[in-house]
């Protein structure tokens, strides 16, 4: 269906903003209280006095000499934080001669003294933090400040309000907190714009700032104010331009005095709880641009008389409750370009008059009850380029015109009742990316230049009744990504030019009359992970070469005529999890190849298989995966008596055959063996001789182990059971037995010249991750924290010994072969115990810790599958001056969006990765990969979400589970990967929503659950 609302023009919410740009975007929150040199305590001397002490000579005298203005603004400087020193120009001992004028982000006036004195402040966007600097109030011809999008905290300055030239102030995207002055009200004799959006100001709704009757623009949005309805008095402000309340906690109706604001230009009170009808008096807001009412709980129908709004460019009341036929005026305001109504409950027919709309470009109308046709000319006056009206019940043919213009991109009408052909102009739209037509009435057979759109990434008409056969033009859609026409009516062979696709990653054409081979081109598409061609009438044999298909996770071939043996070369492909050749004529033998793969599903039944089936898939797990195939044999007993007989001489030589495998394996078992007890002996005189008293041993706790049985498990490189960009990973099983100490992990970093120290160094910020995890896990006690038991260090050589955690981590048993063994309760008690343990290390740890790396493979899952968090390598302290990193620690998927590019250390960080590894578990999707295509995991979710609902984006493993429960945790899992880190919940909040996600009842049966796996 469609993506989240976006920005019309730069009056509007924006997303993201350049640093000038006056509308504010809610904050990038780093609050960190302001350094106090304890040499104040000393000596009782004002900071920029003492400053001056300190200053070489020439240094000094410079700045006693500068205008006071100047001064006041070295004053300012030296109460900031500036780890970016973006301020460091300002210094008169830099270039005594240069005027001050001349210091970046300011701008001065002439005045009738002969000292220049500052009109702008301009230090947006310069990653300043501290408290509000007073020392700005004392600049008395100051017309504009701008601070905004910085990580400026503490209560908002009251001292502002007495300047008074002062016209734009701008304090959004900061973590100011606290009330909003009273002074505010009654101060400000001229100013313009008061902007303080995207702070974390509360209390009651400053009604007073109405009492500022000059004001253009007032911008509020996103504060946690205390609810309240919109103020009335507001509306009295006749100059008001922009009115952005957005996420302000307003309650009630719109008030019907809205329309008194005749200057308006853009009016967003989106996000918020409003009720009632969209007020009639909003039809004389005659200078109005843009209205966003999305995402609140209006009712009722949509006023008339909208469409005498002259300059209307922009509405979006979706996400409502709005209900009734759309009024027929709407689409006759002239310069009407979007309409977002989706997420409602409208009624009816969609206006004739949209037929007529001259400046429409984009329209979304999905999840509605709207009926009828659409108008057959609609498109031919209107520049679309996006049209959405999925999930609704419009019926007739598509309209031939919607492309007229030639800037159609994207046409999304999925589960509708369309009939008819795909109109035949729709095939020369060259400027469409995206085709959603699925699940309506469709027939005929598809425009042939429509298969080859060069810019189409999607193409999707599944469940429809479409016929005719896929073209040779498909070689020019060299975009396209997923093809997806499955549950139509196509036949005839698969052209081979679906090979020279380079960006294919989903072909699903199941449930068609498709004949002939499978084309043995597809075998070379490297970017194919899924192939689902189910049901048709493909015969012939499989393409022989696949290695190619290295991102292939799903392979569905069944119910066709295929022949031939199954090719060993499908045991190679790394990610493959679901086989399904089941249905065809294969012959000849299981491959043992297949034993490598990691499956969730393998299904070759009713074939015509023969021989003995690998040892891995004799057991029962596999019982149903090979039905129907008479001439195959498990654990020595055939499946039917049809070979009893098939010649001694086969049997005889299977027989010497397998003598001769077994004495050679025995020949190279007694080898192996004979050079392992030969290196352990030389390890032994080694150590004898004194080697090993060169290993420096850390306890953090106490164990019945020493370095010998530790570094024994090092000469065998079959103990290694994972590596990293750190270093390798071994399983000890020690002799000593005891409680827990039986078996651990160790992990043997790598040596100081190796490439991936180095990068983690950098990431790190100067530590290594040896320095890190022993600083870190050293000193904090968890249960859901892994246990470090010591450390040994020698030279360049640092090992880490950890308790073992017989599942693995997260990540590798979610997406391996058994993510289908981790039911609903087991997974929520994963997400509580990864919470707990987060929320210990940044509320309950002094200094608080931030982990910086919080991913699935870092949450490790012990034998009864609770989990611990681990892996502490970029792990850091958060002190009181915030700390910036030359290099981003994290991985892809998991970084949070302000951390990627403000290299700043904050616990919301966390909190977004950790939403992240909710998704991970609710969705069953890695966090980033082809199988997303250009979004990662969040955005994927949310566009999923608003397209086909919540349940389309689940885990179909999940799907016994309590949809209420699924869709709570899903709503937690989101909110903690809000893009703006005011939004996320603490993660001690986390722990709290997660354990209200599960009913009471669902709670106690938790308890008497048995792990699922060990």
């Amino acid at each position: 269906m469609t993506d989240p609302p976006v920005s019309h023009l730069t009056l509007q919410k924006p997303t993201p903003p350049p640093p000038a740009q006056t509308t504010p975007l809610p904050p990038l929150r780093h609050s960190t209280p302001r350094h106090t040199s304890s040499m104040t305590l000393l000596l009782p001397l004002p900071l920029p006095l003492l400053l001056l002490l300190l200053l070489p000579l020439p240094l000094a005298a410079a700045a006693a000499s500068l205008p006071d203005d100047f001064a006041h603004l070295l004053d300012a400087k030296a109460a900031l934080s500036d780890p970016a020193s973006a301020l460091a120009a300002w210094n008169p001992g830099l270039s005594p001669s240069l005027s001050p004028c001349r210091w970046p982000h300011l701008i001065c006036s002439e005045t009738s003294s002969p000292d220049p004195a500052v009109s702008n402040v301009l230090l947006s966007n310069l990653s300043l933090a501290g408290e509000f600097p007073a020392p700005l109030c004392e600049l008395q011809l100051l017309v504009r400040l701008d601070l905004s999008y910085n990580s400026l905290s503490g209560p908002l300055p009251e001292c502002l309000a007495a300047l008074p030239s002062l016209r734009h102030l701008d304090l959004s995207g900061n973590g100011f907190s606290g009330e909003v002055p009273m002074s505010y009200g009654a101060g400000f004799p001229y100013l313009l714009t008061l902007s303080l959006a995207g702070n974390e100001l509360s209390g009651e709704f400053p009604v007073f700032l109405a009492n500022v009757s000059t004001l253009e623009e007032l911008l509020l949005a996103y504060n946690p104010f205390v609810p309240s309805p919109v103020p009335e008095a507001v509306t009295g402000i006749q100059g008001l331009r922009i009115l952005w309340l957005a996420g302000c906690g307003l309650v009630g109706k719109i008030p019907l005095s809205i329309g008194n604001l005749k200057s308006l230009i853009n009016l967003d009170l989106s996000t918020n709880n409003l009720t009632g009808e969209i007020p009639r008096s909003i039809g004389r807001l005659e200078s109005v641009s843009q209205i966003e009412l999305y995402s609140n709980q209006l009712s009722g129908r949509l006023p008339e008389g909208m469409g005498a709004l002259k300059k209307l460019r922009f509405f979006d009341a979706s996400m409502n409750q709005l209900s009734g036929e759309m009024p027929t005026d709407l689409f006759l305001a002239p310069k009407l370009q979007s309409v977002h109504l989706y997420q409602n409950e409208l009624t009816g027919r969609v206006p004739a008059t949209l037929g007529d709309a001259a400046a429409l470009n984009d329209l979304r109308l999905f999840t509605n009850r709207l009926v009828g046709e659409l108008p057959p000319e609609f498109g031919k006056n209107s520049p679309l380029e996006f049209l959405d009206l999925s999930d609704n019940r419009i019926s007739g043919t598509i309209p031939a015109t919607l492309c007229r213009a030639g800037k159609l991109e994207q046409l999304l009408v999925l589960n509708n009742e369309l009939v008819g052909p795909i109109p035949a102009e729709l095939g020369q739209c060259r400027t469409l990316t995206r085709v959603r037509l699925p699940n309506n009435r469709l027939s005929g057979a598809v425009p042939p230049d429509m298969w080859g759109l060069p810019h189409l990434y999607l193409l999707e008409l599944a469940g429809n009744a479409l016929s005719g056969t896929m073209g040779p033009a498909i070689a020019m859609a060299r975009n396209l990504s997923q093809l997806l026409i499955s549950d139509n009516r196509f036949a005839g062979a698969l052209p081979p030019e679906l090979g020279r696709l380079p960006n294919l990653f989903e072909l699903s054409a199941a449930n068609n009359m498709f004949s002939g081979p499978l084309p043995a081109s597809v075998a070379v598409v490297s970017t194919l992970g899924r192939l689902d061609l189910r049901n048709n009438s493909l015969s012939g044999e499989l393409p022989r070469c696949v290695r190619r298909w290295q991102k292939m996770t799903q392979l569905d071939l069944s119910d066709n005529r295929l022949t031939g043996n199954i090719p060993a070369e499908l045991g190679q492909l790394p990610v493959l999890n679901s086989l399904d050749l089941s249905n065809n004529e294969l012959t000849g033998d299981v491959p043992v190849q297949l034993e490598n793969l990691k499956l969730s599903l393998l299904n070759l039944s009713n074939n015509r298989l023969a021989g003995a089936l690998p040892p891995l898939f004799a057991g029962d797990m596999y019982k149903d995966s090979f039905l129907g195939n008479p001439g195959l044999c498990r654990s020595g007993s055939c499946l039917s008596g049809r070979r009893a007989n098939a010649g001694r001489r086969g049997l005889v030589g299977s027989i010497t055959t397998s003598i001769l495998t077994v004495a050679g394996v025995i020949l190279l078992l007694g080898v192996a063996w004979f050079f392992h007890k030969y290196r352990r002996h030389r390890t032994r005189d080694t150590e004898a001789a004194g080697d090993k008293s060169t290993w420096v041993v850390t306890s953090f706790h106490k164990a019945e182990f020493d370095e010998k049985d530790i570094l024994s498990c090092l000469n065998d490189e079959d103990n290694v059971v994972g590596t990293g960009a750190a270093g390798k990973v071994y399983k000890a099983v020690l002799g000593h037995g005891g409680d827990g100490n039986a078996v651990v992990a160790v992990k043997e970093l790598w040596t100081s010249g190796d490439a991936a120290k180095k990068a983690a160094v950098e990431a790190g910020g100067g530590k290594d991750t040896f320095e890190a995890e022993v600083a870190t896990l050293g000193r904090i006690r968890h249960k859901n924290i892994v246990k470090l038991w010591c450390c040994l260090r020698r030279g360049d050589q640092r090992l880490l010994v950890y308790e073992y955690m017989p599942n693995g981590s997260l990540g590798d048993l979610l997406h391996g072969g058994k993510g289908g063994l981790l039911d609903w309760p087991a997974r929520h008690r994963i997400m509580v115990d990864a919470a707990e343990g987060l929320s210990y290390l940044h509320h309950d740890c002094a200094p608080p810790i931030v982990h910086r790396d919080v991913k699935s493979n870092n949450i490790l899952l012990d034998a009864e599958l609770h989990a611990k968090v681990a892996d502490f390598g970029v792990a850091r302290a958060v002190s009181n001056t915030p700390a910036t990193y030359s290099a981003i620690a994290g991985s892809c998927g998991y970084i949070a969006p302000e951390y990627s590019y403000t290299l700043r250390i904050t616990e919301k960080s966390d909190v977004y990765s950790f939403g992240v590894v909710m998704l991970e578990l609710l969705t069953g999707k890695r966090p980033a990969g082809p199988e997303l295509g250009e979004k990662d995991l969040v955005r994927w979710a949310c566009g999923g979400i608003e397209r086909d609902g919540v349940d389309s984006v689940l885990d179909p493993r999940l799907s016994g589970a309590p949809k209420d429960e699924t869709r709570r945790a899903l709503n937690v899992a989101l909110l903690c990967a809000s893009s703006l880190p005011i939004n996320r919940p603490s993660m001690r909040s986390v722990v709290k929503l997660l354990l209200e996600v599960r009913a009471p009842e669902s709670k106690e049966k938790a308890m008497e659950e048995k792990p699922l796996l060990v």
